[in-house]
């Protein structure tokens, strides 16, 4: 039996064969400084549908409402009992990207941190975006799109996705910008995968595009850059420097493991050294039924349920099978010769990875 790879995971493979092309430089690296900030806030959603938290077990929600209330003008008498299964509590997060200005709108994603089953129709309400800093950079609210769905009647329920969390398309105001110092002269230029060759090659064509030695390598990530000092032609010259064309040094032989869902995904430098493999599988199947046990007639005894477990051990012969492949495509055959489930796909590959027949770099994600 050939192991089960669908169609779409062996074109991808097949893609990852193929030789590396010239990119763009801005596909392999960012100038330093030039990046997102991360901003988080805490805020509440209102009306739900009876789907918000439960009070008694969420008491940081009643002070959030309280404290707003107060804000708003409103005194909530000590010791009221607030039923508000139509709030929420929330954790709402978001990226501030580069040069953005006030005004500029952001996309933010909502979490609850209560017991709120679900933000389905909830409306954020107005809620501060912080920064690392402990600033004020946004300011988030709009109504929720959640992506799940659920429904429940008679004590049961279905549900599709999780609906505890949603987002907000440009549900956030930008309200302070983040200071960026491109500095006077010098720029520096960071590849996203630190690589010699690939910093090696970045420097010539840099160079070879100004025709003078304006790039050097500070290490394997670090590219130092001297542009000019006005603004408008720094620019230029950074715009000039993103589109130059550099063929990327291949990336090592690598096997990436998803222990969680059982993905299993190899690139194009994979290779297979000999190596004989035996596979099996054992299953353990019991079956447990229930059976009634009956007093004799006008005795004192008591019916009982007596349980009867049929346990069964199954095992699936494994004979030794050659293992060999010097390309991609070869190692997909090689594997697909163990008849292995993805699972114990990820245990033969550790195994051939402690025999050195795995020539590439195990990674368990």
């Amino acid at each position: 039996m050939r192991f089960p790879f669908p169609n779409w995971i062996l074109l991808s493979l097949a893609l990852a064969a193929v030789a590396a092309r010239a990119e763009p430089l801005r596909e392999l690296a960012d100038f330093a400084g030039v990046r997102d900030n991360h901003l988080v806030g805490y805020g509440l959603v209102v009306g739900l549908d009876g789907t918000g938290d439960q009070t008694m077990q969420t008491p940081f929600t009643t002070q959030s409402l309280i404290n707003m209330f107060s804000q708003l003008g409103i005194t909530i008498p000590e010791g009221t009992n607030m039923q508000l299964r139509n709030v929420a509590g929330v954790m709402v997060t978001a990226e501030l990207p580069p040069f953005a200005r006030p005004g500029q709108r952001v996309d933010v994603v909502v979490s609850s941190i209560g017991n709120a089953r679900s933000l389905r129709g909830g409306t954020l309400l107005m809620t501060p975006l912080k920064g690392v800093d402990g600033l004020t950079y946004a300011v988030a609210q709009g109504n929720l799109l959640v992506g799940g769905a659920g429904a429940e009647s008679g004590g049961s329920s279905v549900q599709i996705n999780q609906q505890a969390g949603g987002r907000i398309a440009g549900g956030a105001l930008v309200e302070r910008e983040v200071s960026l110092d491109l500095g006077a002269s010098a720029l520096e230029l960071h590849l996203r995968e630190a690589d010699f060759g690939t910093a090696q090659r970045a420097v010539r064509a840099i160079n070879a595009e100004f025709g003078r030695p304006v790039a050097e390598a500070v290490d394997a990530r670090v590219i130092r850059l001297q542009g000019p000092g006005r603004p408008n032609e720094r620019v230029n010259f950074m715009a000039r420097v993103e589109s130059v064309q550099v063929m990327p040094v291949e990336p090592p032989a690598r096997v990436v493991l998803n222990a969680r869902s059982g993905s299993v995904v190899l690139n194009g430098r994979v290779t297979l050294g000999p190596a004989a493999v035996a596979h099996g599988n054992l299953s353990v199947v019991i079956n447990t039924d229930f059976g009634v046990s009956q007093p004799a007639p006008f005795g004192e005894g008591q019916t009982t349920v007596v349980p009867s477990s049929d346990i069964t051990v199954r095992q699936q012969m494994g004979s030794l099978q050659f293992v060999e492949g010097a390309d991609l495509m070869e190692v997909v055959d090689a594997l697909n010769a163990l008849g292995a489930t993805p699972q114990d796909l990820m245990s033969i590959l550790e195994a051939l990875k402690a025999a050195g027949s795995l020539r590439a770099e195990l990674e368990i994600i």
